[in-house]
């Protein structure tokens, strides 16, 4: 599948795969609570359930999530590796039929997403009737963003994205056709799920 270069992330994902994948190795304690709050807010993992922006699959594999989606193909591989089956291509434009997934997860991405109403929009299409979507976002201004930043491991990668506060986040998936079902939010890390509508 030709992959439009219009939404394709920086090379950075290329350039420096094992660095960001070996940050979930260096900062163990903090990848492990993001984990467990994920978890906690899914619950049981309805299945088949797909990642966007699956990276390396450090979410995914003990997730239990079979499918990822990500532009990057030397993350992918990393994912591969870790049994997860990869799609190279991007959240605006899923290869997949319409409403065949029952849930999708969505974490630490949306901030490099071009156009994220389209991405959603997408996940609308390919969810079934009430399918889940569950968002991890680091929020504008908050603690997370700005110590990453600081910070030449994760500087990288944040440098070219764009955070958003939460509600802003709420507004833009609730106006995609879904509805919102919890809310947690601590330290500037937020993580969201919805429930999808019929009707966008």
């Amino acid at each position: 599948m030709a992959i439009d270069t219009d939404f394709m992330p920086l090379t950075v994902f290329e350039e420096y795969a094992d660095d960001y994948d070996q940050w979930f190795v260096d900062n163990r304690d903090v990848y492990l609570d993001e984990l467990k709050r994920v978890r906690q807010a899914i619950g049981d993992i309805p299945s088949p359930a797909l990642e966007i922006g699956v990276g390396s699959g450090r979410f995914a594999k003990p997730l239990g999530i079979r499918y990822g989606i990500d532009p990057s193909r030397a993350l992918g591989l990393m994912a591969k590796d870790r049994g997860i089956e990869v799609i190279r291509a991007v959240g605006e434009a899923v290869p997949m039929k319409p409403g065949i997934i029952r849930m999708v997860v969505m974490i630490t991405v949306l901030c490099f997403l071009k156009k994220p109403e389209e991405a959603f929009r997408e996940v609308h299409r390919i969810l079934m009737h009430e399918g889940k979507l569950l968002v991890a976002c680091i929020e504008k201004g908050g603690i997370i963003a700005e110590r990453y930043q600081a910070r030449p491991d994760k500087g990288r990668f944040l440098s070219h994205a764009r955070f958003y506060e939460h509600d802003e986040v709420i507004r833009m998936i609730t106006g995609t056709g879904f509805d919102i079902t919890s809310i947690d939010c601590r330290l500037g890390f937020c993580i969201l799920t919805f429930h999808r509508r019929d009707k966008i």
